[in-house]
């Protein structure tokens, strides 16, 4: 299993708003990390931007985004984006896609979130030839997209956040596979692995063309109480998040800290080998720890535990 991490909020303070990330991304791959995953939060700087940045100046280190929601731009601009990047880095970038919530598209948007698996459908039946340097002709109720791209790249794996039976579904037919969050070994194991690989196959794909990348908070720490409080004021918001809480029930976890991987390298290592019986690829580590020692900790772990 596949040891990444995954990288949340982006310092944007000072004179030069990408050196913290610059820095930041050249520690990560000088510690031998091989890819991180990072979030396009409503209310942060644009990641597309930042990452044109880090992928110009970094070498050696793949970058995904976890996710960007398709919502605020069309599936054209994006394959412009998301092309750019990948020709500015040699291939290196990811791109991971969402619906988001209902709370921030119809809440700060003003967009519906309604027939989300519509919505996703047509939005890659615009996107995905553009990402592979062909001409697109959809129509659709909400994205079309006619016409091509002059702009040769690589060639951009997309991975889609699903979580619920027909996005899973969904993201095995079309796409390099899925992005999860808040969800345990066990709902992996009897839900989101064979939902995807065997719509897979039905697609006419092999089970393993796609892969299960789950992210979770995790702190390798002997102060587990201390952690776990910092884990449930930190991630409170997703036990209210309807995808997540379902996630979270299902799991028969009572609040996010539930879900998070925390304790000494014995038991942080059990669960991760309990994701890798569950046919998870690659393991995300949401790395929350504020103490300098368990993070460096937690990250050497991982490394070890990276195959």
């Amino acid at each position: 299993m596949q040891m990444s991490l995954s990288l949340v909020g982006v310092d944007t303070a000072g004179p030069k708003p990408g050196d913290g990330l610059i820095r930041a991304l050249t520690t990560l791959r000088d510690e031998g990390f091989r890819r991180v995953w990072m979030a396009q939060l409503p209310f942060e700087a644009d990641l597309p931007t930042l990452l044109g940045i880090a992928l110009r100046e970094v070498d050696g280190i793949e970058i995904g985004s976890a996710v960007i929601p398709i919502q605020v731009q069309h599936p054209w601009q994006l394959a412009q984006r998301a092309l750019t990047l990948s020709l500015l880095s040699g291939g290196r970038f990811t791109l991971g896609i969402g619906m988001s919530h209902r709370l921030v598209s119809e809440g700060m948007w003003g967009i519906s979130w309604d027939r989300a698996v519509r919505q996703m459908r047509e939005y890659l039946d615009a996107l995905q030839p553009l990402l592979a340097g062909q001409p697109v002709d959809a129509s659709g109720e909400f994205w079309t997209a006619r016409g091509a791209l002059q702009l040769t790249a690589p060639a951009v794996d997309v991975y889609l956040a699903a979580l619920g039976p027909q996005m899973l579904r969904l993201a095995g037919r079309r796409t390099k596979g899925t992005l999860t969050w808040m969800t345990g070994p066990r709902t992996l194991a009897e839900h989101v692995v064979p939902t995807l690989r065997e719509a897979a196959v039905e697609a006419g794909r092999p089970a393993d063309d796609v892969r299960v990348v789950a992210a979770l908070p995790i702190s390798v720490t002997d102060d587990v109480d201390g952690a776990r409080k910092k884990a449930a004021e930190e991630f409170a918001v997703y036990g209210t998040l309807p995808s997540y809480r379902a996630m979270l029930d299902r799991e028969g976890f009572a609040a996010p800290e539930d879900a998070a991987i925390i304790g000494d390298e014995e038991t942080v290592s059990q669960r991760l080998d309990e994701l890798r019986a569950a046919g998870v690829d690659e393991f995300s580590a949401s790395i929350f720890d504020p103490d300098p020692q368990a993070r460096a900790r937690t990250r050497a772990l991982l490394r070890a535990r990276d195959s």
